[in-house]
């Protein structure tokens, strides 16, 4: 679950370094294998060293940015996909000037939607604060859903570009 997406979005991630304008690069989750297929060479078992923080990393035109990325067939979205570690993480980066953002594909509707930082805070908040544990798709700013355009699958730059036009 999720290769798909990730192949997406590294194609995306190739194409906006060939073309100049960002270079990001997928951040592996560290893990210690328990288990090897010496004749494969592969790992069959192994666990997770620590908490991985997001997905990809890089830099857009001097801006440091950072995002995650989850898939959602339904029109409910959990925040329980989204772990507390991350959400600190990303608070941090923003609050060192740079741009964080979840980049969430809705597999049932073939959308890709960018959700500021501060739209998934306020989510965050909410929950923390009692209110519903997930968010949905209606409450979301349709401004931010991203339509694939110039031969590029998702354009997050669109996302990062209206998130700093509406930070002004």
């Amino acid at each position: 679950r999720g290769s798909a997406l990730e192949d997406i979005i590294n194609f995306t991630n190739e194409s906006y370094r060939k073309k100049g304008l960002a270079l990001f690069q997928k951040i592996p989750t560290p893990i210690t294998p328990v288990e090897v297929d010496n004749k494969r060479r592969t790992i069959t078992l192994a666990y997770f060293d620590q908490n991985s923080t997001v997905d990809y990393m890089g830099v857009v035109q001097g801006i440091p940015v950072c995002f995650d990325a989850k898939e959602c067939k339904e029109t409910v979205f959990p925040l329980a996909n989204i772990h507390e570690h991350q959400v600190r993480f990303m608070r941090e980066f923003e609050q060192q000037e740079g741009i964080s953002f979840l980049l969430i594909y809705f597999s049932g509707r073939n959308e890709f939607y960018y959700l500021t930082f501060r739209d998934l805070w306020w989510f965050w908040e909410r929950a923390q604060n009692g209110g519903r544990k997930s968010f949905l798709y209606e409450e979301l700013n349709p401004s931010y859903f991203l339509t694939n355009h110039g031969g590029i699958l998702v354009p997050y730059l669109d996302g990062i570009q209206k998130d700093l036009q509406d930070r002004d």
